[in-house]
């Protein structure tokens, strides 16, 4: 099996261009304040359109700037939102650094490395227009309060977040805010943002893919790269069926081009190696089917490279005309606009 540890080259077996599915847009927010850490900032904030970066704020520079070209564009429509949220930043470096503080007491810590963390935002179904908003609040790394829009509560999973829980559900109005806010307001602004990103969050880069095994004895990787967007599945299969036994799945990754890469991994040691191409690695993305499957070793060149390059030209004019909208728009949004208030923990 010593020519297995070399690439096995992929010939793209089939197309298939399928029903285009419903599509969830998110912007998300994090903000993060940290103790105890050298030579990093005490407070970031990252905002983020379908984990696309968009926005980022520290303590060091203490300026929100525009991580997206597009994003710039927001100014012309509101001409002071960038200064607005600089004001934001500023603002939340004091109620995160107070309530990292008040945790640290809760939980009776002195010194040590410590975190505490909000995400903050909304996810809008394109097709149904179904909207879903999240407030969420850890601490080390565990979760620490969340808001349930269901009851309009706070949920405290820890005992040391119940004063707070209690505190904010009494909060009335300010629960109400926030509920108007995560099921209108940040919908709104997550269109809007849709709109100024269009032509960048809304295009479709198909990717790279490539079947590696290091040593006869270790797994067989598919690794696809260079893809975009992240909503993709890739498994392994046998006549179009998705196995499971002897399959670790990675997580997709983004790489600094802004695409996105992912691998999945099957053990096929108990395997006979002549059943090996009855196995598949199959790629899904956007309502595109790409099915790969390994070739005899008389085909295990270069000859992937060369095909793919023709299959993604006759793709992507196959898209262009088709009908099909497979890649419809996801964002989430986290941000207070007209509705930007500092909440702090009490004693």
């Amino acid at each position: 099996m010593a020519e297995m540890a070399a690439f096995i080259s992929l010939i793209l077996v089939g197309l298939y261009l399928q029903e285009a599915t419903a599509v969830i847009h998110s912007l998300r927010y994090f903000y993060t304040a940290s103790s105890g850490v050298p030579d990093f900032p005490s407070y970031v904030s990252v905002g983020l359109v379908d984990d696309v970066q968009i926005s980022y704020c520290d303590s060091r520079t203490n300026i929100n700037v525009p991580k997206q070209e597009w994003m710039k564009e927001v100014s012309s429509e509101h001409p002071n939102y960038w200064e607005e949220e600089t004001a934001t930043c500023l603002g939340k470096q004091q109620v995160f650094k107070a309530n990292i503080e008040i945790a640290k007491q809760r939980f009776k810590q002195t010194g040590g490395v410590h975190v505490y963390q909000q995400m903050y935002g909304c996810e809008w179904d394109d097709e149904t227009g179904e909207v879903k908003g999240y407030d969420q609040i850890g601490y080390d790394g565990e979760d620490f309060l969340f808001l349930d829009l269901q009851t309009l509560t706070w949920i405290a999973p820890v005992q040391q977040a119940v004063i707070t829980k209690n505190k904010w559900d009494n909060n009335r109005a300010a629960i109400e805010n926030e509920r108007s806010y995560l099921t209108q307001t940040c919908p709104e602004w997550l269109k809007k943002y849709l709109s100024y990103g269009r032509s960048s969050l809304m295009r479709e880069d198909l990717p790279s893919v490539s079947i590696l095994q290091k040593s006869s004895s270790s797994p067989i990787s598919c690794f696809a790269t260079g893809f975009y967007p992240n909503r993709a599945e890739m498994f392994w299969s046998i006549d179009r069926v998705e196995i499971h036994d002897g399959v670790n799945r990675g997580e997709i990754l983004p790489n600094n081009d802004g695409t996105f890469q992912m691998t999945v991994d099957i053990d096929l040691s108990s395997v006979p190696p002549e059943d090996w191409t009855n196995y598949e690695c199959v790629f899904q993305f956007s309502g595109i089917m790409l099915d790969f499957i390994s070739l005899n070793k008389s085909y295990w060149s270069n000859i992937y490279s060369s095909q793919v390059k023709v299959l993604k030209k006759s793709l992507l004019k196959l898209l262009k005309y088709s009908k099909v909208n497979a890649f419809k728009k996801y964002l989430t949004i986290q941000k207070y606009k007209n509705q930007k208030s500092s909440v702090y923990f009490s004693e």
